[in-house]
Order: structure tokens, then C-alpha cells, then sequence
């Protein structure tokens, strides 16, 4: 976002709209630290859909591509296509365990591994911008606002499964929309 764009979002919220609905805040206030994040990890030649998955596999190496999409919410084609790259890039490398064809196993190259002492102080750089000239109070209580919402969401999501509702694909809800069934 340019300072223009940025100024404009920011009167946006203090003048015109400053009890707008918290979704919408929530989501300009994630596309500004994602930007921020995705200009420090193109330097060092790393997508921002990459950092999820490296984040994961930091944590736990070995996992699955299935355990991988369900980690990071994607689809698991959405995965495949950034093992692919990332296995070209040189970061991970997929194989089978002995005695199990069927599943792949994500591990990180000692370059994949080597990225974290790189990329997480940038992530924390992005973070300590963001948070400027606020309190360590006011950062917790931020946290445990957001973490309500996203438990009360989570639990909300829970009870529409046990009903059987669930989200259609964009296939679907295209086909629903354009008032086909093919």
C-alpha cells in the first residue's frame, strides 16, 4: 500500500466510517501486515504463501501434505503446488516413509531450516512496527480480544458441522449462484 493509499485508509476509519463494523478493521489492519511482511521476505527470495508452511514445518517437521493443508487452511492442490516450488527452491523435500507408499512426508532442507534464523526476525520486525507505541496491556488485551473472536468463531463453525451446514465449494456456490446443477 503507497502512503497515499495508506492515508486514505486510515481517514477512511478515523473520520468516515470509525464504528464500522470490527471484521473490516480486522482485515485492513491484517492486509497492511501481511504487505509489510511480503516486501522483508521477497528480499530474501521467500512467497508470503511459503512462510506459512515453513512456520508449520519449523514447528514439526515430517508432516503429511494433507497435515500441511489442514495446518495452514488451504486446499490441499493449493499445498501441492507450493511443495512443488518449494522443493525446487531447495527448502523441503518430499518423501515416502518406509513400508507407506501412499502418504508424503514434508522435511525441511538444512537450507529450509537455515531461513528461520533470517525470516522470523523480520516477522518480529513487522510486528514491533505494528505495534508501536502501544503498551504491553494494550498488546494483550488485543490478544485476548482477537483470540475470543477466533474461538467464538471456531465454536460457532463446530455447531454448523454437527447441523450438517457446510461451506460449498466456489464451484458450488457458482453453480447455485448462476442457478444451474451442472
Amino acid at each position: 500500500m503507497s502512503s497515499k493509499e495508506t492515508q486514505n485508509v486510515l481517514i477512511h476509519w478515523r473520520e468516515e466510517v470509525p464504528e464500522d463494523r470490527l471484521a473490516h478493521l480486522i482485515k485492513d489492519a491484517t492486509r497492511s501486515l501481511v504487505r509489510a511482511l511480503q516486501f522483508r521476505l521477497t528480499e530474501h527470495n521467500v512467497s508470503f504463501g511459503h512462510w506459512a508452511f515453513l512456520r508449520i514445518l519449523w514447528a514439526q517437521d515430517g508432516l503429511t501434505q494433507r497435515e500441511l493443508s489442514e495446518r495452514a487452511g488451504v486446499m490441499e492442490p493449493t499445498t501441492f503446488a507450493a511443495m512443488k516450488a518449494m522443493e525446487n527452491l531447495g527448502y523441503i523435500e518430499r518423501r515416502h516413509l518406509p513400508g507407506n507408499k501412499k502418504n508424503l512426508h514434508v522435511y525441511l532442507t538444512r537450507s529450509g531450516k537455515a531461513l528461520k534464523k533470517v525470516l522470523v526476525p523480520l516477522a518480529e520486525e513487522v510486528n514491533a512496527i505494528g505495534t508501536k507505541g502501544l503498551t504491553e496491556l494494550e498488546i494483550r488485551t488485543a490478544r485476548k480480544v482477537l483470540l475470543a473472536i477466533i474461538g467464538n468463531l471456531a465454536e460457532e463453525e463446530a455447531a454448523m458441522e454437527e447441523a450438517e451446514r457446510r461451506l460449498p465449494s466456489t464451484r458450488e456456490l457458482s453453480r447455485r449462484i448462476n442457478g444451474g446443477d451442472a
